[in-house]
This record gives structure tokens, C-alpha cells and sequence, in this order.
């Protein structure tokens, strides 16, 4: 079954089941998925999707950051819930541990020396991690190993 079909499953479930939160975090991410492909003029393949529900985790970070500056506890904590749920639909994620791992290959692999070269790690590193680990973090451990 692809993401599509899943969010479409789920939305029935949670209709059924009369979860308000999910309802509308699976519908706004349908929405998303769908006003991304228009733009595109294309229908999406399961790794796009995947994007999409990363950049709408990425949102729920940043929102959930600026409540909690400005004392807004509740709106922050839905916020965290939401990305409870689109989380759930992202491929297992990859401890900081493999991530590492994965980085020390590809910098042994690439021969790579000094930060100069991180682009040509990270474009052989980010085919491997796509979908599966947070950017920022594969980002920062390049950084770490590359001095």
C-alpha cells in the first residue's frame, strides 16, 4: 500500500473512530500532498510524499518553538501532537549511531578532508538517508567529522 492509500485509509479510520486531531492532521497533509502536486503538475511517488510530510514536521518544529517562546503551552502541545502523527508515517528513522556510521564510509568512500568537501559527502550521503534521518543532523555530523 503506498502513502497515498494509507492517508486515505487513515482518514476513513479517523473519521470513524471520530479522532478530531488526526482528522485534521491527516486531511491538512493531504492538502499539502495535493497543492504540491498541482504546482508540480504531476502525481507523486511515495519518496515525494515523504518530502512533503518532512517539510510539514519541519513546520510543526518551527511552530512549536515560537509558542513555546511566547507561553502559549497549549497551542504548543497540539502542535507536538500533530507531529506525533505525520511522524508515523515517515520510514523507520535512523539512530544518531548509524547516521555516523553512514558518514564515516562515505567520507572514507569519497576520501573527503576538510569541510571544503562536505557537498560532494552530503551528495552521496543524502540518497542513502533520504526520508530516514533528520537533515540537520546528518548535516552536523558531516560538519563533526570534517574539521
Amino acid at each position: 500500500m503506498g502513502l497515498k492509500e494509507k492517508l486515505d485509509e487513515d482518514l476513513k479510520l479517523a473519521m470513524k473512530a471520530k479522532d478530531e486531531l488526526k482528522l485534521s492532521t491527516v486531511r491538512l497533509l493531504k492538502n499539502a500532498v495535493n497543492n504540491a502536486e498541482l504546482a508540480k503538475k504531476k502525481t507523486f511517488t511515495d519518496d515525494e510524499i515523504i518530502a512533503v510530510i518532512q517539510s510539514a514536521i519541519k513546520q510543526r518544529k518551527d511552530s512549536i518553538e515560537q509558542y513555546s517562546k511566547g507561553g502559549r503551552a497549549e497551542l504548543a502541545a497540539q502542535e507536538e501532537n500533530e507531529m506525533k502523527i505525520l511522524q508515523a508515517y515517515l520510514p523507520a528513522q535512523l539512530s544518531e549511531e548509524e547516521v555516523r556510521k553512514l558518514v564515516l564510509d562515505v567520507i572514507k568512500e569519497t576520501g573527503a578532508a576538510s569541510v571544503k568537501e562536505m557537498g560532494k559527502v552530503m551528495g552521496k550521503l543524502m540518497p542513502l538517508v533520504k526520508g530516514k534521518a533528520d537533515n540537520s543532523l546528518v548535516s552536523s555530523v558531516v560538519k563533526e567529522h570534517l574539521k
